[in-house]
């Protein structure tokens, strides 16, 4: 069970840094474009804020991440459950202002793993 719960937690916190990386990168580009249906006048208008978007999920990964580094258990468990708490209350806000597809994206993942998390604490 505990290679289960990294493996969910670390694929959340790679999730939210692919956010990073198209949000402050690639959000201009074609390619950015694309994955988020912009047109090129939208992009440019609103990279900054994109960026700053972007720079949240960085944070979101980062304490995901030091949840996974810390050696410490009770500090790890509440770690995760707070920086996984936060990825889904963001996916769950998207998914209702931005795009449905948000909820699968972001806030599924990180209700896999709090789930995982959480249910491995009771064993």
């Amino acid at each position: 069970m505990e290679s289960l719960q990294f493996s969910l937690v670390f694929l959340t916190a790679l999730l939210h840094l692919g956010f990073l990386f198209l949000e402050m990168f690639l959000w201009k580009t074609p390619k950015g474009q694309k994955i988020f249906r912009l047109d090129a006048d939208f992009a440019e208008k609103s990279a900054v804020l994109a960026a700053n978007q972007g720079l949240y999920n960085g944070f979101l990964s980062a304490g995901l991440i030091w949840s996974l580094c810390t050696t410490h258990p009770e500090m790890a468990f509440q770690l995760k459950v707070f920086f996984l708490s936060c990825v889904i209350i963001a996916g769950l806000y998207g998914a209702v202002t931005a795009s449905k597809n948000i909820f699968f994206i972001q806030a599924l993942p990180g209700l896999l793993a709090l789930a995982v998390v959480i249910g491995s604490r009771s064993i």
